[in-house]
């Protein structure tokens, strides 16, 4: 089990459009792209960052879905830390006997839940 890299940073926000304003002007991130997917229901805005990873600020348009959820209870602030590992079903065999509780095994991405993550969602993605 290897973790490779960092691969982006999800950011819950209340505002996308206020928050896009934000990260642009004050902390001079380029805006990539946003984007919108029903299915999550969520509202995406990317920023790439120079060493290859981005950051993804995220906003509800459903306050039942995962996000909607998280920030009601939670508020705004980090939601998911993704990670490329070079073996994606060691690190899951690794992370499940060290006890963690995991969402979505046997797909192209794992997910370790918050409760296992100190409250952070975190992504495992084959490199």
């Amino acid at each position: 089990m290897a973790v490779s890299g960092f691969h982006h940073l999800v950011v819950r926000v209340e505002d996308l459009d206020a928050s896009i304003a934000v990260w642009k002007s004050v902390l001079g991130a380029e805006l990539d792209r946003t984007d919108q997917n029903e299915a999550l229901g969520i509202k995406q805005a990317f920023f790439n960052l120079p060493d290859g990873g981005f950051v993804e600020l995220v906003s509800p348009t459903n306050d039942s879905a995962a996000v909607g959820k998280a920030l009601a209870s939670r508020g705004e602030g980090i939601h998911t830390i993704a990670l490329a590992v070079d073996d994606l079903d060691a690190t899951v065999a690794a992370v499940k006997s060290a006890g963690a509780q995991l969402i979505g095994e046997g797909g192209p991405q794992v997910f370790v839940h918050p409760k296992s993550a100190n409250g952070v969602l975190v992504q495992l993605s084959k490199q």
